[in-house]
């Protein structure tokens, strides 16, 4: 029992050492935008706090319950690629946040950028960046963003 308590404890210390898969500021996923409205509306739209959903470890914000129900249902298919960091910054090995105004969806995926002028780059080869993004992802994710 001891020994138990001793590697629950050192996991609590380490823990916070550890990066968070999703791109969280104030609180909320992908700065409180609801992930859903990139897809339905075509445009970023701010997330309600009473709308929320907690998935991979954050709070997920949305813009109606339409929106919120069909998130549960398949997470996948509308969270942003990448945890919600910048696609372009994972093509080059590292995380960066994400402004809501820069977005593509590609082939039924949503792909953050860290501004507009990233995002005039991320679209002169996505196809090239997305296959970067994806082979660094797996080791980039658990590296602590700060």
């Amino acid at each position: 029992m001891k020994s138990f308590m001793t590697c629950f404890f050192l996991v609590l210390l380490l823990a916070p050492a550890f990066g968070q898969e999703v791109f969280t500021k104030s609180e909320a996923a992908i700065q409180g935008y609801d992930p859903v409205a990139y897809f339905k509306e075509s445009k970023p739209v701010k997330g309600k706090k009473e709308l929320n959903y907690t998935w991979k470890e954050s709070t997920w914000l949305f813009s109606s319950a339409q929106n919120l129900s069909d998130f549960k249902a398949n997470p996948e298919k509308f969270a942003p690629q990448f945890g919600g960091y910048c696609a372009y910054g994972m093509s080059q090995g590292h995380k960066a946040s994400t402004s809501p105004d820069a977005w593509t969806i590609i082939d039924g995926k949503l792909y953050l950028n860290y501004n507009k002028d990233v995002q005039v780059l991320w679209k002169k080869d996505p196809a090239g960046f997305i296959t970067k993004a994806n082979a660094n992802w797996p080791t980039v994710k658990t590296e602590k963003f700060e």
